[in-house]
């Protein structure tokens, strides 16, 4: 009876694991096959272009052993462009295996997003914040003109450019680039401490009106206001053709932007 017992519930534990891995891979999304270092699901690219972006990141791989790889997709398949990234550097590997040294530059025009999706090991040089700056400065203006193949080769180059350099010529430039919003930062600071001093201020005004609704409605106001400043921001936080991954993994970082 005993042992009937144990069989009954090591079936039923494997019929759960079986469901949920079932289910996972049910929810996973189909990815492209990795068929060279810029696969144009989307069909936004020329060949000349393809071809010229192809020899340059040929060209940063063999200088540097970094992978760089462009892909465009006609659709997310339900998901957030961050979720996909960071699964298709998984699946596809790109970069080296135990250096995590591989960088995705994902398009989905029809969702109008990009994502620049960095590997592990590239996060110290390629931040969050640089990534950032890529997106805004080179690829979204361009791409809210039209010009998805402008904007994609300024993109490339504009990563390409970074990962070219020494780590600490990298990490140097980094490390300019995050002291720059110091003055920005306290501009934000004293926009919240305005928000707060207008808070109490309604406050003490509702209550020398003795009007509890109306003071409530404005005690509510400030803090409203507040939430919504900070409610804009975003999360900065793996073939064929003679090309593969070397088997790199990714995290999530990098930065995503829309049009």
């Amino acid at each position: 009876m005993i042992a009937f017992g144990r069989s009954l519930v090591a079936a039923a534990l494997s019929l759960i694991v079986g469901l949920a891995v079932w289910s996972a891979a049910a929810a996973a999304p189909t990815f492209p096959e990795l068929t060279g270092r810029v696969v144009d699901g989307a069909n936004i690219l020329s060949p000349q272009a393809e071809a010229s972006l192809t020899t340059k990141l040929e060209t940063l791989e063999a200088k540097t052993s970094r992978q760089l790889v462009i892909v465009t997709v006609p659709s997310l398949q339900g998901y957030e462009i961050e979720d996909y990234g960071y699964q298709l550097g998984r699946v596809w590997g790109i970069g080296e295996q135990g250096r995590d040294t591989g960088v995705l530059m994902i398009v989905a025009p029809n969702e109008r997003r990009v994502r620049i999706e960095v590997g592990y090991g590239l996060e110290g040089v390629l931040t969050d914040a640089l990534s950032t700056v890529i997106l805004q400065e080179r690829v979204l203006p361009r791409f809210r003109k039209g010009d998805f193949e402008g904007g994609v080769v300024a993109g490339a180059d504009g990563l390409i450019a970074q990962l070219s350099l020494p780590d600490d010529e990298a990490r140097a430039k980094v490390a300019t680039l995050a002291q720059a919003p110091a003055s920005s930062d306290k501009s934000t600071l004293g926009i919240i401490l305005v928000l707060l001093g207008l808070w109490v201020a309604l406050g003490l005004f509702g209550s020398v009106t003795g009007r509890p609704g109306h003071r409530m409605d404005l005690w509510l106001l400030p803090l409203l206001l507040l939430m919504s400043a900070g409610g804009h921001g975003g999360r900065g936080r793996r073939g064929g053709g003679g090309f593969r991954g070397g088997g790199g993994s990714f995290g999530g970082g990098g930065a995503s932007g829309g049009w």
